[in-house]
């Protein structure tokens, strides 16, 4: 069954939780699709684990657009979320219209995503109101990490805390249809579940939220240089890919690879007549 942002909604009254992945190209959408996930969600992250940024700062509308269009061909049944890059909507209403439109429109995306409490509240409702869902982000919001000083955990003191309540429920009487929890104490996180009506998606929020979402290449350990606390390796697929490279480099130099098997053939007689 295609996962909808109608389907996303009811789940909050059931046992079954959301689960969600990234994916930034064509082939990995397509297996993660197969798999059953209920929704991709096609990061800005895109920036640090598929373009080499040091944050997520430099990804661009059309970078995201080029993604979303990639990842829309291989999803049949995934609710598809697109992010909306930094300084897409943070200039105006207009602009977060705009953009958010160009995603769904010419993305492929079902609904979008972005960061921010109160303070995006009138432009997430200005863009529901255009018939764009819309999924909110609050907590570590990667785009103000020249605000909070790096990726930091958020909502460790109780005023931090209560503004992450009051941004939660901004954005649900704004009318976005889920929130993702990023880097926030679990026990907060459980407060914030339990006041909203719509479901949380959680990373690095403990396991009382609605659902979950991992960056793909994260919990395969395909980025070795950083691993975030709140991943949980389930395969080493940058050792296997590494281990195969260098298969391949050995076998071509002894020139075990291409055998026969991996060759094509001619007619001797054919071949007689070349010379």
């Amino acid at each position: 069954m295609k996962n909808t942002v109608e389907t996303f909604k009811l789940s909050k009254n059931t046992s079954q939780r959301l689960t969600m992945l990234t994916a930034y190209d064509f082939s990995t959408a397509k297996l993660i699709d197969e798999c059953g996930i209920n929704g991709i969600l096609v990061g800005d992250s895109l920036g640090m684990v598929a373009l080499g940024y040091e944050n997520t700062l430099s990804v661009t509308m059309n970078d995201m657009l080029h993604h979303t269009k990639a990842v829309k061909r291989g999803v049949s049944n995934s609710l598809l979320v697109a992010d909306m890059p930094f300084m897409s909507y943070q200039t105006s209403t207009y602009d977060a219209i705009k953009n958010a439109g160009r995603l769904i429109q010419k993305g492929g995306a079902d609904a979008i995503k972005l960061e921010g409490g109160s303070i995006v509240k009138d432009k997430v409702k200005a863009i529901v109101n255009s018939q764009i869902p819309v999924m909110g982000h609050i907590g570590l919001t990667p785009q103000s990490i020249n605000v909070f000083g790096g990726f930091k955990v958020q909502g460790k003191t109780t005023e931090c805390a209560e503004q992450l309540i009051k941004d939660a429920l901004s954005l649900e009487e704004a009318g976005a249809f889920a929130i993702v929890l990023e880097c926030i104490p679990s026990k907060l996180a459980k407060i914030i579940t339990e006041k909203l009506s719509i479901p949380t998606i959680g990373i690095g929020a403990g396991n009382s939220c609605d659902g979950q979402i991992l960056v793909y290449q994260d919990m395969l350990n395909m980025v070795s240089n950083f691993k975030p606390k709140f991943v949980k390796t389930y395969s080493n697929v940058g050792d296997i890919m590494k281990s195969s490279f260098k298969q391949y480099i050995n076998e071509v130099n002894a020139q075990i690879f291409p055998n026969d098997s991996n060759s094509f053939s001619i007619d001797e007689e054919a071949l007689t007549k070349l010379y």
